[in-house]
């Protein structure tokens, strides 16, 4: 099985899982009542899969499914202001085709690069609990050993600590844990990890994380592979 269709296959896996009684009840719940302003379309409601290219050498993770945002759409970072505003700094980059993401199937491609999470299924108050994310920890950590990863771009102190916890070894240990911080680099092993305020809302409407300031992090991991 080549690298991709181990990354289909994965991604079938994915969507299929039921392991987390409260986040499956969440996620269904979100897609029947619905936002007023998608009221007319079929929210996705399932778990979401990573996205983007087989042979990424950069791998960005965020922290869960925006309720109204994958969750709805199906694909990470897509149908909402925070999606536009990474995969525009994404696109400026040369990593995406496109700089919005509206829905499966609107055009976008990445390339050497690739979009997941630590946790797949929308969390309330975007909190998914400790046993939640560690029964999703077997998907990005075989997402992680199918993809060439060199870079790993974590978005928030959360993706921050699970890139940390899943790119550890023996061999290669993190201790004590490195401090996140916007624009922090350590390598770990032949991976080398990068820090960035998270793109959500709450950070880009304050200024607490602009376009620049996501360019210059985003700008490094393409250097790192160029």
């Amino acid at each position: 099985m080549s690298g991709a269709e181990a990354l289909e296959a994965l991604e079938r896996e994915v969507e299929a899982c039921r392991a987390c009684p409260r986040l499956v009840a969440w996620r269904e719940r979100v897609a029947v009542e619905k936002r007023a302003a998608y009221v007319d379309e079929e929210y996705w409601g399932r778990p979401v899969p990573g996205f983007g290219d087989p042979n990424a050498r950069v791998v960005v993770l965020g922290l869960a499914p925006g309720a109204h945002g994958a969750n709805r759409t199906g694909r990470m970072f897509t149908g909402d202001r925070s999606g536009d505003f990474l995969y525009a700094a994404l696109q400026r980059a040369g990593f995406a085709s496109q700089s919005t993401s509206v829905r499966r199937g609107d055009g976008l491609r990445l390339r050497d690069c690739f979009v997941t999470a630590p946790v797949r299924c929308a969390p309330p108050a975007n909190k998914p609990t400790p046993a939640e994310r560690d029964r999703c920890a077997p998907y990005l950590d075989a997402e992680l050993s199918l993809l060439p990863v060199e870079v790993v771009v974590a978005l928030g102190r959360y993706a921050w600590d699970a890139a940390c916890r899943h790119l550890a070894t023996p061999a290669h240990p993190l201790r004590p844990r490195p401090p996140f911080g916007h624009g922090a680099e350590v390598g770990v092993g032949p991976v080398t990890l990068l820090g960035s305020y998270h793109v959500s809302q709450q950070n880009t409407f304050t200024g607490r994380l602009t376009p620049d300031m996501l360019d210059g992090v985003v700008g490094r991991a393409r250097e790192l592979v160029s």
